[in-house]
């Protein structure tokens, strides 16, 4: 018999588990409190789906940025934020399910043109796109930057990231930071390589001992 589900503890969007609630219409429900203080009970599907990831109050923000621009709709920063804004918002957004979906949420600090860019600063070129850091948090102070659509797409939740000398990027970064074809890199990782010696060792070498193996 499989265990019971248990959502208290655990956080979804703005919301935590606090505790289980009465069932209502046959279905689970679940008491929350909000970032902002405020409580509520949602179904666990609502919850899980992301579709229920505040009190409400993350909607009402955004509504109400997109009504405030201070004269900034035609500024080259406008368009990228609200597009962030909208996908993690709005459920008839068509980026929704890998966003807003997903339970990926706006900062509060961030609902504002003026609070995005106070945090990001102005966009770069027509070229840069907005972008988080981990891929896997949320849109948040520490978490996002400018980045152009080349760097966006290594970051993207199929590549393989890396981690060496303290730092994390794409495989395909890494493999054009140290001047090696990406599939030599891949072919090294495959083969049971650790990652500082994939990325460090000359290919002479490798070469070598390979030769020298077969003589």
């Amino acid at each position: 018999m499989p265990a019971k589900l248990n959502l208290a503890g655990q956080t979804f969007g703005r919301l935590t588990v606090v505790a289980e609630a009465p069932r209502q219409r046959g279905l689970t429900h679940w008491h929350c409190v909000c970032e902002c203080g405020n409580e509520l009970i949602a179904q666990t599907s609502n919850i899980k789906s992301g579709n229920t990831n505040s009190c409400g109050c993350f909607r009402r923000e955004a509504v109400r940025a997109a009504k405030t621009t201070h004269g900034r709709s035609y500024a080259p920063e406008y368009g990228p934020w609200k597009a962030m804004v909208h996908r993690c918002t709005n459920p008839n957004s068509v980026s929704w399910p890998d966003y807003g979906g997903r339970g990926i949420t706006v900062h509060p600090s961030l609902m504002t043109i003026e609070g995005f860019i106070a945090e990001i600063g102005l966009r770069p070129s027509p070229q840069h796109t907005i972008e988080r850091i981990d891929n896997k948090g949320h849109y948040e102070p520490g978490n996002i930057r400018w980045d152009t659509r080349k760097q966006q797409s290594r970051n993207q939740r199929s590549n393989r990231l890396l981690t060496h000398d303290g730092r994390t990027q794409s495989a395909a970064a890494w493999a054009e930071e140290f001047g090696m074809p990406r599939g030599r890199l891949y072919d090294r990782l495959k083969r049971g390589w650790s990652v500082e010696r994939a990325l460090t060792e000359p290919v002479h070498s490798a070469c070598q001992r390979t030769c020298h193996h077969r003589s």
